[in-house]
């Protein structure tokens, strides 16, 4: 209806006028009607002449050519044109469905990224929520999207990570060590997947302590000469020797705990790309253009991004190992051998911005189609209301586990009730109703709260919905033809309004990459049928047909939106 609509006004302008505009229809409060314009705004700066007038002329030009359409044009100073549809052209706008602009491409979402032989923290935890919500947009807009996942499973913070396991060890030589370690694996395999976890991170902080604060040289030369062995292991494919299954094991357990996570919140990964995959192929393109893109210095391969304003980076450090800057080089190389995208999408927090720039723009020098197809979308630190910055180097991070065990444990105590459905939605929606930009403060107890902008005020508005359904003995969504009948009261009209602007929301939220604007329409949505049902009986009403109808039109809008959402629509709570 909105596009139709806008159409025909943009044909009688030009008519009129003999210029081309570019038009947009926003929506109005609803006391102003159902679109708004500002074109006779834009025309009158074109035409030098006073906006209200020009606005007076479309109106009479445009009322008759839209009459099957439009009931009324208002207009508003200086100069915006309200329009008013008829009942019938508003009744008909519930039959349109989110457009699909994407179809036919494809996309890559790449979210979420945790490192092996890590602990999973509250960015992830965000990434991954607002990578799932993104990818389900793209999906609804008709694209074929794959959601792929990086992490470093080669580095130093894996080196770091082994060294402190064999430091934990007796003996002399590093062989007897390794030997004694392989021991202590094998015997943690009997506790559960948390416990080895958490045995695993807590010889990162170790590591990494001992790495960036002892005085004694030697344990820097360790964790190096252990760094260069984790990628003779790949480069050999060595998973037999002590150090092999030492690394093998582990790692393993970090992908089992990957799995768990992402199982626990609902979401799933096509394809997880490791560095140790993404670095050969990475070293192999940077050597290629070493010399015309990238120089050698003192040793190393960089990039030079002064001359693009940029900074200069180490793609290949003097030890002859890839940076994570020749990874990343790797890994678009691959996701374009794999897929061949039309876009791919990245989103990490906003601590990597600048490099992104010098990654990509090395890259813009022999295949500029690659930059040109890739967005970076980027978000801030996750911090409980009051809480501290998070830092997994030092170990006293805030844990993806720790925000969902925060928002169950406020949920119980609201409710009385362990509820992991609500508490996800409330995580989720508290994630999702904010433009990605800035750090997060997130408040458990305010993101479970039944009354205002939260998860599950909105699953509670879903289940009540349904319960007035079920009693009436209805199923879920439009079940008569009643509503095309009868004229509508004026605040089933409201309602009837608001259910209609869903598409529109889908395909801004969709091609704008923003779902916060998916949450802003589902809760004004439930805000205006709760004033519908405050103020009209619907069971035992004269209207009960037709308002049984915009009650499962309502319950079905709603579900679909906390579908996008990535959120639970409970028919009960």
């Amino acid at each position: 209806m909105k596009e139709a609509l806008k159409q025909r006004i943009i044909s009688v302008c030009k008519a009129l006028c003999g210029l081309e505009i570019d038009l947009e229809l926003t929506r109005p409060e609803e006391r102003f009607g159902d679109y708004t314009t500002n074109v006779a705004l834009q025309l009158a700066g074109q035409l030098h002449k006073d906006p209200h007038e020009i606005a007076e002329t479309l109106r009479k030009k445009l009322l008759p050519k839209l009459s099957d359409e439009v009931a009324d044009i208002s207009i508003v100073s200086p100069g915006f044109l309200n329009f008013t549809l008829t009942e019938k052209a508003l009744k008909q706008s519930l039959q349109t469905k989110p457009s699909q602009p994407l179809a036919g491409q494809t996309v890559v979402a790449e979210y979420s990224d945790p490192n092996p032989f890590k602990v999973l923290h509250a960015g992830h935890l965000y990434t991954s929520i607002v990578g799932d919500g993104i990818a389900n947009l793209l999906e609804q807009a008709g694209a074929t999207v794959h959601r792929v996942n990086f992490g470093g499973d080669v580095g130093l913070h894996v080196a770091k990570t082994i060294w402190a396991i064999l430091s934990r060890e007796e003996g002399d030589t590093d062989s007897i060590r390794e030997k004694q370690a392989c021991k202590t694996i094998t015997s943690l395999k009997n506790k559960d997947l948390a416990g080895r976890i958490s045995w695993l991170s807590s010889a990162y902080v170790a590591g990494n302590e001992a790495y960036e604060n002892d005085a004694k040289p030697e344990v820097r030369r360790s964790v190096v000469s252990l760094n260069k062995r984790v990628y003779q292991l790949h480069e050999e494919n060595d998973r037999n020797s002590p150090l092999a299954k030492i690394y093998w094991t582990c790692r393993q357990w970090s992908y089992d705990y990957f799995d768990s996570f992402y199982e626990r919140i609902g979401t799933h990964f096509e394809k997880y790309y490791p560095e140790s995959e993404t670095a050969q192929i990475g070293l192999q393109t940077v050597r290629e253009h070493t010399g015309t893109v990238y120089k050698k210095s003192n040793g190393a391969v960089v990039f030079e991004g002064e001359k693009y304003g940029l900074h200069t980076r180490v793609f290949i450090n003097s030890e002859g190992l890839p940076t994570y800057e020749t990874k990343d080089v790797g890994l678009i190389m691959k996701k374009w051998q794999d897929y061949h995208f039309d876009q791919s999408i990245v989103i990490t927090g906003n601590d990597i911005i600048e490099y992104m720039k010098v990654v990509l723009k090395s890259i813009e020098q022999f295949m500029p189609e690659l930059p040109a197809r890739t967005l970076h979308l980027t978000h801030g630190i996750v911090k409980l209301a009051g809480g501290t910055k998070m830092s997994s180097r030092k170990g006293n991070i805030l844990g993806a586990a720790d925000v969902l065990d925060a928002a169950l444990a406020a949920n119980k105590k609201l409710t009385g009730q362990d509820n992991e459905q609500t508490a996800l939605g409330a995580v989720k929606y508290a994630f999702l109703k904010s433009r990605m930009a800035g750090d997060i403060m997130y408040d458990p107890e305010e993101s479970v709260s039944l009354e205002g902008n939260s998860g599950p005020y909105l699953q509670y508005a879903h289940a009540r919905a349904c319960s007035i359904l079920r009693k009436a003995q209805q199923p879920e969504g439009p079940a008569s033809k009643t509503l095309q009948k009868e004229t509508l009261q004026a605040d089933e009209r409201l309602l009837v309004r608001k259910i209609s602007e869903y598409p529109e929301v889908v395909d801004k939220a969709a091609i704008e990459l923003m779902p916060h604007y998916v949450c802003t329409y589902l809760y004004e949505l439930a805000q205006t049928f709760n004033r519908f049902y405050e103020r009209n009986r619907v069971i035992g009403d004269p209207r009960q047909k037709l308002r049984l109808d915009l009650v499962g039109r309502y319950t079905g809008t709603l579900a679909a939106g906390l579908k996008l959402l990535g959120i639970a629509a409970p028919e009960k709570m």
